[in-house]
């Protein structure tokens, strides 16, 4: 891949390219940004743009097959691996460079865990990466240049792990370079942020991802803008609009669904909502309630009739027609509210039964408040 292939992020592909130019590029950097917004895709172009010497190596880097080139990600225990096995990055590699050949560079980690099978499972970069990591980069480079890693997600190394991938950093070889590519850094040990640079990755413009849309998936213009506008630079989300029974109508049913029966005071049927939703992984209800907060400010700003201010599908405004009037100044606070508290307990591992029901009966209470 390279810089040419980016959706977007030109100022930063233009940064990264000019230290790498120039010979300023710091040895260990991370590049920090929300999903779907390239950073992964700039990593493995600034890669190639350091070891893409000659057209040998090119073409070795075309399929992800450089031999200087390293990958360290989130793993889990290979099937029918003792408690005592050392695993890492290397059980998992060939179907790690199948997904980066098929899919590119835009993918999340419940798309890679689903790739190999093991959804809503913990994930980690255990020990054994660091000490791998230390073994390859103790030896030579194979094709005499830079030897680099990139590191997906380096907030799911374990302490461990963390600690001694520090070690590596504050004393790193000659001629290495690691990029770390971070969704939440802020879960990153703090001696390890304090010895990288850090580079802020910002959603794709707009206009950017209009342009991919129509160029790449040949829609129209019109529809094309219809999908950014909704994506608000997250390319990932953009794409999973196209698919038909995607993700977001998934969490629009639910969404429909929880409304409904709020209205209605079925307590009974409200429970079952809430275990259908305590059902889903911990990740995939992140993600419905944060479409449930944004729905709800969508509807809340379809009572002012400013087409220009709201971002919704057709079967959403359809849905707007009649809802809307149900968010208004007297709940819109507290509904966002209270998403983004079960949004911060169910990332800390608190009970999802009892999150969603009470969310349940706290949302019958809410959509009575008329003004």
């Amino acid at each position: 891949m390279t810089f040419e292939d980016i959706i977007g992020q030109r100022e930063m592909a233009e940064r990264l390219r000019n230290l790498a130019d120039n010979n300023r590029l710091p040895h260990a950097i991370m590049l920090c940004g929300p999903q779907g917004s390239g950073k992964m895709a700039l990593a493995i172009a600034l890669a190639s743009h350091l070891l893409g010497t000659t057209d040998q190596a090119w073409a070795m880097l075309k399929n992800y097959q450089h031999p200087d080139l390293h990958f360290a990600f989130p793993i889990i225990r290979p099937k029918g691996a003792s408690s005592d096995k050392k695993f890492d990055s290397d059980d998992y590699m060939a179907e790690w460079l199948e997904m980066l050949r098929n899919d590119g560079a835009y993918f999340d980690l419940p798309t890679w865990l689903h790739n190999i099978k093991v959804e809503n499972q913990q994930s980690a970069i255990p020990v054994a990466e660091s000490d791998r990591l230390m073994r390859i980069f103790s030896m030579k480079s194979n094709q005499g240049g830079k030897k680099i890693a990139i590191i997906w997600l380096p907030e799911k190394m374990n302490i461990e792990c963390a600690n001694k991938m520090l070690k590596l950093i504050e004393e790193p070889p000659a001629d290495t370079h690691f990029i770390m590519v971070s969704l939440h850094p802020e879960l990153l040990l703090e001696t390890i942020r304090s010895r990288v640079q850090r580079f802020d990755v910002k959603p794709i413009a707009q206009e950017d991802i209009i342009d991919a849309l129509v160029q790449r998936r040949g829609l129209s213009v019109e529809d094309a803008t219809r999908t950014a506008r909704i994506a608000g630079g997250n390319w990932l989300k953009a794409v999973t609009l196209l698919e038909p029974g995607n993700e977001e109508m998934l969490f629009f049913d639910m969404y429909v669904m929880l409304m409904r029966l709020a209205y209605a005071r079925k307590v009974s049927d409200l429970k079952k909502w809430a275990d259908q939703c305590a059902a889903l992984g911990r990740e995939k209800q992140i993600r419905m309630l944060e479409t449930f907060q944004r729905l709800t400010r969508e509807y809340f700003m379809y009572n002012f009739h400013q087409p220009e201010l709201t971002y919704m599908t057709d079967e959403e405004e359809n849905f707007a027609k009649k809802f809307s009037p149900f968010i208004n100044e007297n709940n819109i606070i507290g509904m966002y509210e209270l998403f983004q508290r079960v949004i911060r307990d169910i990332g800390q591992n608190a009970n999802p039964k009892i999150q969603f029901f009470d969310l349940t009966m706290k949302m019958a209470v809410f959509i009575h408040k008329q003004k």
